[in-house]
C-alpha cells in the first residue's frame, strides 16, 4: 500500500452494520463524502437518519451501487458480513475505477485470503484491525501509520506469556478490555504481519496493539497473565 491519502474522497460503503458504521463514524469526522448502501430496511433506515446518503438494496447489484454514485467515486468499502456480497461490490467499483477494500470473517484459510486478495486492492479482517484499519486501506495508507488514524490512543508491543489467558485462544476470538485492537502477531524471534483469524496464540509469541492509555495496564495483563 502506498501513502495515505488525505484529500476528501467519495467512498461507498456497503453495509451499515458494527463495522460499517463504526468505520464511517471515523471517515465522516474527516469530510469524506459517504454513499451507503445496505439490504435491510432498519439498518438503511438508521444510516438515513445520521444523516447520509443511503441506497436501500443489494449491495452485489451494479444498479443499486450506480444508484449510489460508484461512478464517481474514489473508493468502495463491502464491509457486510457476507464475503461473497462484498466480493460481487468489490468487483463492480473495480470495473468503475474504484479503490477496492473487502471484509471477510471467521476462520479463512491463507489460500482462500490469496484468492481474495488477488482480485481486491485490500483485504481487511475487522476483528483485528478494526474500523481504523477498515479506513487505512479505504484511504490507501500503510499499516505502519494505524497509530495516527484514532486520537487519544496508544500502540504498545506485548510479548505473551505463559499463563496468559489468550495463550491456545485463534486470533479471532481474542476479547480485549475496552476498545483494544491486536493489529499485528508474530512467531518468537520472527517479525510482526497482519495475522489471519484462525491463528493460534502461543505463548512467547508478540503482539501489537493499540488501545486507550487508560485500557492499557488491563490488556497488557490479558496478555502477558500473571506478573
Amino acid at each position: 500500500m502506498g501513502a495515505l491519502r488525505t484529500t476528501p474522497m467519495h467512498i461507498v460503503i456497503v453495509g451499515y452494520g458494527r463495522v460499517g458504521r463504526r468505520t464511517i463514524r471515523i471517515l465522516d469526522g474527516e469530510d469524506h463524502a459517504i454513499s451507503v448502501v445496505d439490504n435491510d430496511s432498519e439498518r438503511a433506515d438508521r444510516a438515513r437518519s445520521d444523516g447520509f446518503d443511503v441506497v436501500h438494496g443489494d449491495g452485489k447489484e451494479e444498479s443499486t451501487l450506480v444508484e449510489a454514485g460508484i461512478d464517481e467515486a474514489d473508493a468502495i468499502g463491502a464491509l457486510t458480513g457476507d464475503v461473497q456480497v462484498n466480493l460481487a461490490a468489490c468487483l463492480v467499483g473495480d470495473g468503475h475505477d474504484c479503490r477496492t477494500v473487502m471484509r471477510i470473517d471467521e476462520d479463512y484459510h491463507s489460500d482462500l485470503y490469496d484468492t481474495y486478495a488477488e482480485e481486491v486492492d485490500d483485504v481487511i479482517y475487522p476483528e483485528q484491525l478494526g474500523a481504523a484499519g477498515a479506513k487505512t486501506a479505504l484511504l490507501g495508507g500503510d499499516f505502519d501509520v494505524l497509530a495516527t488514524l484514532t486520537e487519544r490512543l496508544s500502540v504498545t508491543g506485548v510479548k505473551v506469556g505463559p499463563d496468559a489467558p489468550v495463550v491456545g485462544s485463534r486470533i479471532s476470538k481474542v476479547d480485549l478490555p475496552g476498545d483494544a485492537t491486536l493489529y499485528a502477531h508474530g512467531r518468537s524471534g520472527e517479525s510482526m504481519d497482519i495475522p489471519l483469524p484462525q491463528t493460534i496464540i502461543e505463548a512467547g509469541d508478540r503482539v501489537a496493539i493499540v488501545a486507550r492509555p487508560d485500557d492499557l495496564d488491563a490488556v497488557r495483563q490479558r496478555l502477558q497473565g500473571a506478573a
